[in-house]
């Protein structure tokens, strides 16, 4: 019986398919963590390569983008798509909305308190 190999997650990991945008290739997020995201794609990369791409969410609101940067870890080939693993950089990730919110979920701006005469 082989021993298993050592898992070097240091965080959990949430399967999700989600679209990503990686220059002018597209692919589908597998899972995603605090630390790192796994993808595939039909464009080649290099394990150690910096990379940039965007992640597109739904939200309740409407759309918006995740610009990410990180490190290729992994590079996994399969039957013509390449999996990706990264590991996100610092302040790698940031997120801007693609459309506006609706006004039902608009914050309102807060008014000061009245003051005791």
């Amino acid at each position: 019986m082989r021993p298993k190999p050592q898992d070097k997650r240091r965080a959990l990991r949430l399967e999700t398919a989600l679209p990503v945008r990686v220059g002018k290739a597209s692919g589908r997020t597998r899972d995603v963590s605090a630390s790192g995201v796994f993808f595939e794609t039909d464009a080649a990369y290099h394990r150690g390569s910096r990379i940039h791409f965007e992640i597109n969410l739904e939200t309740p609101w409407g759309k918006a983008v995740c610009d990410c940067n990180g490190r290729i870890v992994r590079v996994e080939r399969h039957d013509g798509s390449v999996g990706i693993a990264v590991q996100f950089s610092e302040r790698a990730v940031r997120a801007r909305a693609v459309a506006n919110k609706p006004a039902a979920l608009r914050r309102k701006p807060r008014k000061a308190p009245r003051r005791a005469r």
